[in-house]
């Protein structure tokens, strides 16, 4: 039996979970020990390469009043599709708004909604995936694989130094930190009717959960939501996947999830101690 993460209007211990909505390779590289033939005395210089200009900042918009607010129930509009939502790139930095910002379509595009320092009483910090003309890209919460543009105020950096893959169809999933591979563990993923949503998102934050089959641990929320809302309960569908700790170990290895992602009750605790706000979470095949 699966459950979806669902949240209840209160405030920070507002995420109430309920079960589940859920390569990399390390390069080598090669020194070679023999001697640099020295450069000729006739070899030309090399041209010098002018400085880049820096492209010009575009101007934002005055945002209307009455723009909706992301949050945890209400999921965004008119916003763009994330350009590479199986790339395996990390991405090292972070976007913490510091005030209740605008949040646009594109660089000087239209204002369509506003992101808050919070979400459901957690710290918001949006993986930047892009910058151009002085604005960057964020992922957006309660989205699957869609960015927003920002202009460059009103939000702080954040350092994201973790990176956890998941394979849905080998049930794994990695963890990397500084492009170093700490750990895998195998997992149970979404069932073929309630996937595990493919692409990049992030960990919004920690929820607490209730009952045994989350080993009395925490579960990460996660941006994304459900794929196939038609096969859950009613009061489930506007709940969000995440990552949690399960008591069934023959689950593991198995599409067996409404679509979260469920850990060994060991390896949900390496992820509770180790996983920060913001961290992006890529699902492949």
């Amino acid at each position: 039996m699966s459950r979806t993460l669902r949240l209840t209007r209160t405030r920070a211990g507002l995420l109430g979970l309920a079960a589940c909505v859920a390569a990399a390779a390390g390069l080598l590289s090669r020194t070679d020990d023999r001697p640099v033939a020295a450069p000729r005395a006739t070899a030309a210089p090399s041209p010098s390469v002018a400085p880049r200009t820096p492209e010009p900042t575009l101007p934002a918009s005055p945002a209307p009043p009455g723009l909706p607010v992301l949050d945890y129930w209400t999921a965004p509009r008119g916003f763009p599709a994330d350009p590479a939502p199986l790339e395996l790139r990390a991405l090292t930095q972070g976007l913490h708004p510091t005030r209740s910002i605008a949040v646009y379509d594109a660089p000087g595009g239209r204002p369509r909604a506003r992101l808050r320092p919070e979400i459901s009483g957690m710290t918001l910090v949006l993986p930047i995936t892009d910058r151009r003309a002085g604005w960057v890209a964020v992922l957006l919460p309660t989205a699957n694989r869609r960015i927003g543009w920002l202009p460059p105020r009103g939000w702080s950096i954040r350092p994201l130094r973790d990176h956890l893959i998941v394979q849905r169809r080998s049930h794994k999933l990695i963890w990397r930190r500084d492009g170093v591979r700490r750990a895998a563990w195998t997992v149970a993923t979404g069932t073929a009717e309630t996937p595990t949503p493919l692409g990049r998102s992030f960990v919004l934050g920690r929820t607490p959960t209730s009952g045994s089959i989350y080993g009395g641990l925490d579960a990460l929320a996660l941006n994304s939501v459900p794929e196939s809302r038609r096969f859950l309960p009613a009061s489930l569908r506007g709940a969000h996947t995440g990552i949690h700790g399960w008591h069934r170990a023959d689950d593991f290895g198995r599409s067996a999830s409404n679509g979260c992602i469920r850990m060994p009750r060991a390896a949900q605790r390496t992820l509770l101690k180790n996983i920060d706000h913001g961290t992006v979470v890529t699902v492949v095949d």
